[in-house]
């Protein structure tokens, strides 16, 4: 007698009502939060997504580029956000989210222990003219396709600058 295959479950994500899940929202009031993220198709996407409040509409941005690594693209991604943030809200404090670990990690330690760290991405942010900017952000790992709503408005314009 065949094997029977289980069936595929299908997992339903329900978006919070706000950019972030209950859970957070108290923890950021007042900041300006900033998602970012990156998608690999044809190109690659970079998408920021910017809320002044938990209640206003969200700003968005995208941009294609080149393809590069998976992490670099998501790194590219948080910065390409932090550019938008200082652009359309110039000296606000700011919480960037990311879904990627990496990113989060290199621009935490960054933070942390300096610029000497990790002279490319200095040299990165000192191009963007955002080095300042970071050094005033909270960073925070949120988890990829969980009930964020700016998580998801993410995913959804990077896969489409992708395109």
């Amino acid at each position: 007698m065949p094997r029977r295959r289980k069936k595929k479950t299908v997992r339903i994500i329900y978006p919070s009502a706000g950019p972030l899940p209950l859970r957070l929202a108290a923890r950021y009031a007042g900041v300006l939060l900033v998602f970012s993220d990156a998608s690999a198709k044809r190109h690659g996407g970079l998408a920021a997504v910017l809320f002044d409040t938990a209640e206003s509409e969200a700003v968005i941005s995208t941009q294609t580029v080149p393809i590069v690594g998976s992490n670099e693209l998501e790194l590219q991604a948080a910065l390409f956000a932090l550019t938008q943030a200082e652009q359309h809200f110039p000296g606000r404090p700011l919480a960037l989210f990311s879904d990627n670990q990496d990113a989060v990690i290199r621009l935490t330690r960054t933070q942390e222990k300096g610029s000497t760290q990790d002279p490319e991405l200095s040299q990165m942010l000192s191009e963007r003219g955002i080095a300042l900017l970071l050094d005033h952000a909270t960073i925070y790992w949120i988890k990829g396709h969980s009930s964020c709503r700016g998580n998801m408005l993410a995913d959804l314009h990077a896969a489409e600058a992708a395109s």
